[in-house]
């Protein structure tokens, strides 16, 4: 380990000395992603520098593609609400604006010291350093049918991003959080012993959990303008849509090292990750870990079209990466298959079409595994293991201004993201990597945006999924946590097997922005969980909630 940290020292040494022109990313699950979206598909033709599939997106490219926009806003047919927008996302990564220094002014300064901009809590930019430093406070209450219990989520903490000398860039973004959850995620959390997206926690026997979220990087120019080195403890995302087949950011934050090229009209994605396989609570011990490469490749085919390539090896080995992975160039199956090793290997393809200056449609196809003399045959071989999405945006709906539909279909065989063993599987820290569900699903997922004007942001959100379960024993194919061999057959597997349930869940929410990023929430969720054929009761609740949030997103409950 000592090696390790030594080796590491001197590769930021060199790297801070000769790299220039560093960059910070956009926080997940913001508005902001939402409006780069909306932006490029009305502008007509795809970005040569945005690739939106690749999360998070760079700062820098982003405020650049606002300001073009901003430019044809008129030409585009963008409205009062979408120039707004573009203003006020440029303002709160001004230090990437054309003199540095885009930030607004604030008209009230706090004792003429904080919130000198509109944005910042503390703003410092000098010719050799940028920093920018800011509270981040969560509370909000949740009052469940038939639940006595105070439900609750509370986070308090800071987020900090800058750079130094214009050759490191740096975020980092620390909370502490305590929740008690709604009866159906307090019922995931006891079963996966995981809190959704973190890691260790408290309170498993209490149902009060208390944790800790810590995410931070840096990053570095290797090539200015075309390649970006990124290493940091964070999340990552893979995809167009609301869930991806093949990486999302449900799971805990993870240790990285991303690489990122952009040349031409191609994007290339170098993921490195340290992985934490399953365990069980109360574990004081050191947790072992489990590793991860991903590649993916896309490039914008024509203005309209994005077409990509995907890759991927988890694997585990005794405290050491597996140094053949690190292989930057893609194709890394038939490394694995040279070295004879049982790690588990992924391929897939997607996509994403612009059309009318209003449509999106974009898709995901990922391959676990995959035997051609049984793959296109009917007789349910348990090995044809594959995940499909299939979607699509409508943006300025029916030709109402900033009304913004989606609707996504999501499909997963039974026994994808298994492995022989439970440590290489598709998991992090109790988690799936890729869709909430795991496996042996169908999903549908319709979302309806809206912004009346120009602080208020109005969603409805619809689920509706199938979804096979084990008895007993049995291992049917749902829960990726299993090893394979555990299954009771070879063939003869539905794409839903096992013992079916439903589930129909419908959001509606409401967040009003009182002054920059600080919102209030106020909305509630009706959810139904049954058996086929009654074999148990079902599990209905509705539950309200209401709060107020400083520079954090909104807490997500409704993810299965």
């Amino acid at each position: 380990m000592q090696k390790k940290a030594v080796l590491l020292s001197i590769i930021l040494t060199v790297l801070t000395l000769v790299l220039r022109a560093q960059t910070t990313y956009l926080p997940l699950n913001t508005e902001d992603y939402h409006l780069l979206d909306r932006l490029e598909t009305r502008s007509g033709r795809l970005s040569d520098s945005l690739f939106l599939f690749n999360k998070p997106e760079m700062r820098s490219r982003a405020v650049d593609f606002l300001s073009q926009q901003g430019d044809n806003a008129r030409y585009i047919g963008l409205s009062a609400i979408d120039r707004s927008n573009i203003s006020r996302m440029v303002s709160e990564n001004g230090e990437w604006a054309a003199n540095e220094d885009g930030a607004e002014d604030s008209k009230h300064p706090w004792f003429n010291t904080f919130y000198k901009k509109k944005f910042d809590f503390i703003h410092v930019h000098t010719d050799n350093f940028f920093l920018v430093i800011n509270p981040v406070i969560s509370a909000e209450l949740y009052r469940e049918q038939n639940n006595s219990n105070l439900l609750f989520w509370s986070a308090r903490g800071f987020e900090a991003r800058g750079w130094i000398s214009k050759r490191i860039g740096f975020y980092t973004f620390v909370t502490d959080n305590q929740e008690r959850d709604v009866s159906f995620v307090n019922s995931w959390i006891q079963n996966h012993t995981a809190i959704p997206g973190g890691d260790y926690f408290l309170g498993k026997e209490t149902g009060h959990y208390d944790y800790l979220l810590a995410t931070g990087y840096f990053d570095f120019a290797v090539i200015k303008d075309h390649l970006n080195a990124t290493f940091g403890y964070d999340k990552q995302f893979l995809g167009d849509g609301i869930n991806s087949t093949f990486l999302s950011d449900f799971s805990a934050s993870s240790p990285f090292l991303r690489l990122t090229t952009r040349i031409w009209k191609l994007n290339y994605e170098n993921l490195y990750l340290e992985l934490t396989p399953q365990h069980g609570s109360g574990l004081d011990a050191r947790i072992p870990h489990k590793y991860a490469t991903m590649h993916h490749l896309s490039i914008n085919a024509t203005r309209w079209l994005n077409v990509g390539v995907f890759e991927s090896i988890i694997f585990d080995r005794p405290d050491r990466y597996e140094f053949r992975y690190l292989n930057p160039i893609i194709f890394l199956g038939s490394m694995e298959q040279s070295m004879g090793s049982p790690d588990k290997k992924h391929i897939g393809i997607d996509f994403k079409a612009i059309a009318a200056r209003h449509l999106q449609f974009y898709g995901q196809f990922l391959l676990d595994e995959f035997t051609s003399k049984y793959f296109f045959s009917h007789d349910g071989y348990w090995a044809n293991k594959w995940a499909l999405q299939l979607g699509g945006k409508y943006f300025d709906a029916f030709t109402v201004k900033n009304l913004d539909l989606q609707l996504e279909l999501n499909v997963t065989r039974p026994y994808t993201y298994t492995h022989n063993d439970t440590i290489a599987n598709y998991t992090n820290y109790n988690q799936p990597l890729a869709n909430p569900l795991g496996a042996d699903f169908i999903q549908l997922i319709g979302v309806a945006k809206y912004q009346p004007v120009k602080h208020l942001y109005l969603s409805v959100k619809g689920m509706y999924y199938v979804q096979g379960v084990d008895t007993g024993s049995s291992d049917y194919g749902g829960n990726i946590f299993q090893s394979y061999l555990n299954r009771p057959a070879d063939f003869g597997v539905s794409l839903i097997n096992g013992v079916k349930t439903n589930c129909a869940l419908l959001n509606v929410n409401a967040s009003y922005e009182l002054r920059p990023n600080l919102f209030l929430d106020l909305g509630v969720t009706h959810r139904r969980f049954a058996y086929d054929n009654g074999m148990y009761p079902d599990q209905t609740t509705t539950y309200f909630y209401g709060g107020f949030r400083l520079n954090i997103a909104r807490k997500d409950n409704d993810f299965y």
